[in-house]
């Protein structure tokens, strides 16, 4: 990580400690796409992206930045027992794809379903939607009336609102197909009691915990080093991180 980098790690880990969720999410796929820039930093371009194309994104910047190695933490849905576990990042890497077309299709049992891939834009809407602050169908809700084109059962156009319960599940299970990287679900087997887990990666909620880990470490160590040497932040972030501890290690042996 060259001192430029720091520092622009820094600033945008400074900037998402007042933002929500999304906001956050914003920043990093900023850094892990800065080639979009432009005069609002690239925000409409990402915003237009599917959200497994920012997945596949913020996954590559966590490789770029933290390695391939992914610590994972779950309780066992069954007997509450603590189950930790690593994912090989880079092979996890190349189970995700963008999707291939922005509008897909589904026809089935005298349904014609158009409907858009969910791009960042449309999931942030749904997310911050009234209807989501009351249920995750609310948000379900929200996000279909965005992304439905056209519904028309046997010849007659149909309300996003009017369609059946069944009929959104196939819609969201065909957008799934579509773009699966937007919705990743790890599956994992208890090894107390056997029984299997299933719980959401987000990516970018897992990318924030380990920048905010890094940012603070990294802070601490200018502190004891401006301390020590009276040497200044960029001064600090230039050293490489093996002078960096071994100056830390010389200033604990003082």
């Amino acid at each position: 990580m060259t001192v430029h980098q720091a520092g622009d790690l820094l600033a945008t880990w400074e900037a998402g400690l007042g933002c929500d969720g999304p906001g956050r999410a914003l920043l990093l796929h900023r850094t892990a796409r800065p080639e979009l820039g432009g005069a609002d930093g690239g925000t409409e371009a990402l915003r237009a992206l599917p959200v497994g194309a920012r997945e596949a994104d913020l996954l590559a910047l966590r490789r770029t930045l933290f390695g391939e190695r992914m610590q994972v933490r779950l309780d066992c849905s069954a007997c509450g027992a603590d189950m930790e576990f690593d994912l090989d990042a880079g092979e996890f890497a190349r189970s995700l794809r963008p999707p291939e077309q922005p509008v897909a299709q589904l026809t089935e049992d005298g349904w014609d379903v158009a409907f858009r891939v969910p791009t960042v834009a449309d999931l942030t809407a749904a997310a911050r939607h009234p209807d989501a602050a009351l249920s995750a169908d609310g948000a379900r809700r929200a996000l279909l009336a965005r992304c439905v084109v056209s519904a028309v059962r046997d010849g007659e156009t149909v309300p996003v609102d009017a369609l059946p319960a069944a009929v959104q599940r196939r819609i969201a299970e065909a957008a799934e197909a579509v773009d699966p990287a937007a919705d990743v679900t790890l599956s994992i087997n208890c090894p107390e009691c056997e029984a299997a887990t299933r719980a959401e990666l987000d990516i970018a909620s897992y990318l924030w915990t380990e920048l905010d880990a890094w940012a603070r470490d990294v802070l601490l160590d200018v502190h004891l080093l401006a301390t020590a040497y009276g040497w200044s932040e960029p001064e600090i972030l230039a050293l490489s991180p093996l002078r960096r501890r071994y100056y830390l290690e010389l200033c604990a042996d003082a």
